[in-house]
């Protein structure tokens, strides 16, 4: 009997997106406080340089 396994495979590669995806998010809100704030300190000592000078 002959299957088809296109749609197996299709649905094998929107589970592993998602499952990246879901990683992604759970990166952000773990760590994207912590990098704002990285990028905001960053930010204010580049302004207070390009002030000095």
């Amino acid at each position: 009997m002959l299957r088809n396994n296109k749609g197996q495979g299709m649905v094998e590669y929107i589970l592993i997106i998602v499952l990246v995806v879901i990683v992604v998010i759970a990166g952000v809100k773990m760590f994207g406080g912590k990098v704002n704030s990285m990028f905001q300190d960053s930010t204010q000592k580049i302004s207070t340089e390009a002030n000095v000078k």
